[in-house]
């Protein structure tokens, strides 16, 4: 497994953002998309994304094999939200390892929440998603969603050694689609794939980012 740069990686926070001012969009139109409602929000933030990271979905799902669909879980999260998921998770690590640094924490964090000067969910640009059959019923892909690395033994990394063979196929059919259409993974978390955003710009060599964060909810 190659070395995972994460979110909170200097390289990441050092990739300038050139806001290309594309709306952001109700991935509910058009019924195209199976949505879950999990994580649904009073403003229905939730069920947006940029409309190039949409499109891209679509072309995805046009390319996963008979019988299998992409289940929508969450695209938009408002930077309040984002901040608020982090801190929650580096207080966990931090009442669990006293003695770890604030550098540590701050890092450990990230692995499961991006920082939130720099996440993806907040600009639009990243999904959580699933598999599902024609039925949407939620397919194996090895953890629940949202599993954190100490809940989940690792086994959230998308290259996870400790899965079944059949989550590791539906890992690989994901993969498959969502890169051809030309989103990126953060391989801590199976499920999140962006495209647009700083991560993404990175790991596919571009000098900088389309989306940054956007501070107010969209509208339909």
């Amino acid at each position: 497994m190659s070395e995972i740069v994460l979110m909170s990686d200097p390289s990441v926070a050092a990739i300038p953002v050139e806001e290309c001012g594309e709306c952001l969009v109700d991935v509910r139109c058009g019924g195209s998309l199976l949505v879950d409602e999990r994580k649904q929000d009073p403003a229905h933030a939730f069920a947006y994304l940029r409309e190039g990271v949409w499109e891209r979905l679509l072309k995805a799902q046009a390319m996963l094999p008979r019988g299998r669909r992409l289940l929508f879980v969450e695209g938009y999260r408002p930077p309040s939200l984002q901040r608020e998921y982090f801190e929650e998770y580096a207080g966990r690590l931090r009442a669990a390892n006293p003695t770890w640094s604030d550098a540590r924490i701050h890092a450990s964090a990230s692995r499961y929440v991006s920082p939130p000067d720099i996440a993806p969910h907040s600009a639009g640009a990243a999904v959580d998603l699933t598999l599902a059959d024609v039925s949407g019923r939620e397919l194996d892909l090895g953890t629940r969603m949202n599993a954190d690395p100490e809940e989940s033994e690792g086994a959230c990394y998308t290259h996870a050694a400790n899965i079944s063979e059949e989550a590791r196929a539906n890992r690989k059919v994901l993969d498959a689609a969502l890169t051809a259409a030309g989103l990126v993974n953060y391989p801590t978390e199976w499920w999140h794939w962006s495209y647009g955003d700083r991560y993404w710009a990175l790991i596919t060599g571009e000098a900088s980012a389309l989306y940054g964060p956007k501070e107010i909810a969209p509208r339909g």
